[in-house]
């Protein structure tokens, strides 16, 4: 007997962990605008409550199915969230003051892959560079690693544009070219050699004034 009610309380705790987990995935999508991928989750969302459900109204005078219900829930949560964290859904926006106006923020950011608009700016202290970087959540670590690298003493803000249009940059990421900077070297370094090659077919006397 006391081992079927364990069993009844573990599967009432694991059944609304997957619910709770799951609805706080399809909210997150349907926020992210991904209705598609949220109503193929609800699916499967709305299964797994109307289980767990059934299982605490078929025993309501017990006390211990509710508290095993009420973990669950907070319990998916927690876990939906760190999955949501790991998916990494959508875009961000990092706001960057520099206190150093001659460092060579913009290109160095820019050699990366990330788009950045940057114009001067004056602090109480003086002369500024500001600087808005829109980037994947999926390289926002990455991103704040090397901002720090540049400038240990910039002052950043970072939060989540709800709706962007327009721009070449986010056209290359959506067709997936925003690269790490191993291959983003080896895909200019190709880049360059079929340039170079063509060169070569129509004047192959440019070549040799190259070697020189």
């Amino acid at each position: 007997m006391l081992s079927n009610a364990l069993i009844m309380l573990a599967i009432i705790f694991a059944v609304n962990v997957v619910y709770v987990s799951l609805m706080t995935i399809r909210m997150i999508l349907t926020l992210k605008g991904r209705k598609y991928i949220a109503a193929f989750v609800s699916v499967f969302e709305i299964t797994v409550y109307i289980v767990g459900l059934g299982l605490v109204l078929d025993n309501l005078n017990e006390i211990q199915n509710l508290i095993a219900y009420a973990l669950g829930f907070g319990t998916g949560l927690i876990i939906g969230s760190i999955i949501e964290e790991k998916l990494a859904l959508g875009y961000i926006t990092v706001n960057v003051v520099s206190t150093n106006p001659d460092l060579k923020f913009t290109k160095r950011i820019r050699e990366k892959g990330y788009g950045v608009t940057s114009w001067s700016s004056y602090g109480m202290d003086g002369d500024r560079l500001s600087i808005s970087i829109l980037t994947p959540r999926k390289y926002e670590l990455r991103l704040y690693e090397l901002i720090q690298e540049i400038d240990p003493k910039a002052f950043i803000i970072s939060y989540e544009p709800k709706r962007i249009h327009g721009g070449f940059w986010v056209k290359q990421v959506r067709k997936g070219k925003l690269m790490n900077p191993k291959k983003k070297a080896a895909a200019e370094s190709a880049k360059k050699q079929i340039e170079r090659e063509e060169l070569m077919k129509e004047d192959p006397s440019s070549v040799n004034q190259e070697k020189k």
